[in-house]
């Protein structure tokens, strides 16, 4: 189980660095059988108190880079809302497996599909925030396709959980790419979580992503970052195979 709240040193020099803020958490407990199918060779279900979660998580993201040049321009500020579910492999890493990242810059999205494998998909993404109430919205490009709406109301009660820790504290991916199975590592600075709760959600790429079952579900955690924090600079490795 995951208990320290900091990063460990990363393993090799970081390559890509983009800032984070604005996240809001919405997680359910699943089976771990349910998780197992779908997460990529050679690495099994990561679980607390006996289950798997998998989690719809939108946040903004700017400032991204290619290190050591500096943000790439015309790139700007954009929202990303991605499924998540959490893998641990042989060796002990444990991380996240997304099942889909909705963006809406197309660039970024052509890269990451290419360099890595992630499933990102482009989207009509907005956020807005109105007090300590944040609203987040995405649509795919292209016909009928999925979309999600979440809006909560961020409350002002810091959570430091062994529960937050391991659905935030999360130093990297595993993902299927080209054949083998990949790692990346990531370091950024503890989350800070309040609690918040929901006042919509209207969601379809949960369901999308593999977990049907999760709809119309009631959630069973829901955080967020305080209304007021700026985020914080995240920071990745260049991936390797696993195995």
């Amino acid at each position: 189980m995951i208990t320290e709240r900091h990063a460990p040193d990363l393993p090799g020099r970081a390559v890509i660095a983009q800032r984070w803020s604005r996240a809001v958490f919405v997680h359910w407990r699943v089976d771990p059988g349910e998780v197992a199918r779908l997460l990529p060779p050679g690495t099994r279900p990561d679980v607390h108190d006996g289950s798997a979660w998998v989690g719809l998580v939108p946040f903004v993201l700017s400032e991204f880079r290619f290190l050591p040049l500096p943000p790439v321009p015309l790139l700007g500020t954009f929202t990303e809302i991605n499924v998540r579910t959490y893998a641990v492999d042989d060796e002990g890493r444990r991380g996240v497996v997304f099942r889909t990242l909705e963006a809406e810059h197309l660039a970024p999205v052509l890269a990451a599909r290419a360099l890595f494998g992630l499933p990102y998909r482009w989207a009509r993404t907005g956020v807005r925030t109105e007090g300590a109430r944040i609203e987040f919205r995405s649509r795919r490009h292209g016909g009928r396709h999925p979309g999600t709406r979440v809006r909560a109301a961020l409350g002002t009660d810091t959570v430091d959980t062994p529960l937050s820790r391991f659905l935030t504290a999360r130093w990297g991916f595993h993902e299927q790419h080209l054949g083998r199975t990949i790692w990346a590592a990531n370091a950024h600075e503890p989350w800070p979580l309040v609690t918040a709760e929901l006042d919509v959600l209207d969601d379809g790429l949960v369901a999308d992503s593999g977990f049907p079952q999760l709809a119309g579900r009631t959630p069973d955690s829901v955080l967020a970052m305080p209304a007021d924090h700026p985020g914080f600079i995240t920071r990745f490795t260049r991936t390797h195979a696993i195995g």
